[in-house]
């Protein structure tokens, strides 16, 4: 009789515990060890209602405990620091870990070189930034609210536009609801000409005509030359910000400087079509980490991660029964872009753009959506 796999997953978020119940659900022997500084989910697509207090951090933040208990997963509360062995052990702030396989979910890192850019939040580093928005809204009797997100320019997909355009359009919703918006100006900016591209051309055209609809002021298509603590600087000249909310693009982890495994241009881990790390045995990427074969508008998001665990799973299984992984993931994109009561849904594949104008409906299906995800969780 075979010993049962040894197989660890670096991370906690969407990508990381989707791939633990899709290896569980094909194999309930093997010894899954997860390796996070925390046994917590913290759901970051809810982070665009905290500023409105439609959300607190205590109800996006999910103790694992159950989950795993449920899971048979052993946690190791801990930082990976790097790889030995061409994976085979972990090393991290804990030890090392020994395995018969590899899955990498610790998502991405934010570019953050831009001059100044510690005067702005970047709302997707967590709850505690999405607080800071809310906080630094109450205290402001009026002013300019700066908003905008760039990539990398070395990787298409690392950029995290979505929750930019929800954090802008329930600024906008907020401050009508509070009696507030006439004491301010709202301005998007972005390098590109056509923010949000990625979407779907209909999507541009349908978020643009939403920005004037709403008297959202643009600054589109100029490089950023940097944030200072009262402006935003582009190359095509700048203007007043008391408050900056800016994505940078996206990188890899800084522990993958210490590996040997293969990068993107982008500083991405590279992947093939089976999520297996390029020129690697048994260790795979899932999510924001890797980067992967396919359309330069494969998203970002926990749906892409989900759809990529699935693929993963199955294929470190199969290359460890000794067959052959081949075992691919669909690109597809969905998203509910928010605004507080009501929202758009946007979806795109390889073979059609839908965009579906705004309507409360979206909105709760999103908070059904977030309800349904929770619950496998807690």
């Amino acid at each position: 009789m075979q010993a049962a796999a040894h197989i660890t997953v670096i991370g906690a978020g969407f990508g990381a515990l989707s791939t633990v119940r899709e290896i569980r659900q094909r194999d309930p022997h093997a010894h899954i060890t997860l390796v996070a500084p925390r046994a917590e989910l913290h759901y970051l697509p809810g982070i665009i209602w905290i500023p409105s207090g439609l959300r607190t951090r205590e109800q996006l933040v999910v103790p694992l405990d159950r989950f795993f208990a449920r899971m048979k997963v052993q946690h190791v509360a801990a930082e990976v620091t790097g790889l030995r062995e061409g994976g085979r052990v972990v090393l991290t702030t804990a030890g090392g870990l020994r395995n018969d396989a590899l899955v990498i979910a610790s998502g991405g890192r934010f570019i953050k070189k831009l001059p100044g850019i510690e005067h702005a939040i970047t709302p997707c580093e967590g709850i505690t930034a999405a607080e800071r928005i809310r906080d630094r809204l109450r205290a402001m009797t009026g002013g300019t609210i700066a908003v905008g997100f760039a990539g990398n320019p070395n990787e298409p997909s690392a950029v995290r536009g979505g929750p930019m355009f929800e954090f802008l359009f329930g600024l906008d919703e907020q401050l009508k609801r509070e009696g507030r918006r006439n004491q301010f100006d709202i301005v998007f900016f972005n390098p590109s000409t056509e923010p949000g591209s990625r979407l779907g051309p209909k999507a541009v055209q349908h978020l643009l005509a939403e920005m004037q609809r709403r008297g959202i002021g643009t600054r589109l298509g100029h490089k950023l030359v940097r944030f200072d603590a009262d402006r935003v600087v582009t190359e095509g000249g700048s203007f007043p910000a008391d408050l900056i909310l800016f994505m940078p693009g996206m990188t890899g982890n800084a522990w993958f400087d210490q590996t040997e495994l293969a990068r993107s241009l982008g500083g991405l881990l590279k992947a093939d079509a089976q999520c297996r790390v390029e020129g690697t045995e048994h260790v795979y990427v899932v999510g924001d980490s890797g980067s992967f074969p396919g359309p330069d508008w494969m998203p970002k998001q926990a749906h892409m991660a989900d759809l990529q665990a699935a693929a993963a799973a199955d294929n470190l299984l199969k290359g460890l029964r000794g067959e052959t992984p081949t075992t691919t993931f669909k690109v597809e994109l969905i998203c509910i872009i928010d605004a507080i009561d009501h929202g758009t849904l946007v979806f795109r594949n390889a073979r059609r753009q839908i965009i579906l104008p705004s309507s409360r409906l979206f909105h709760w299906a999103k908070r059904f959506f977030e309800g349904a995800y929770l619950r496998k969780y807690r």
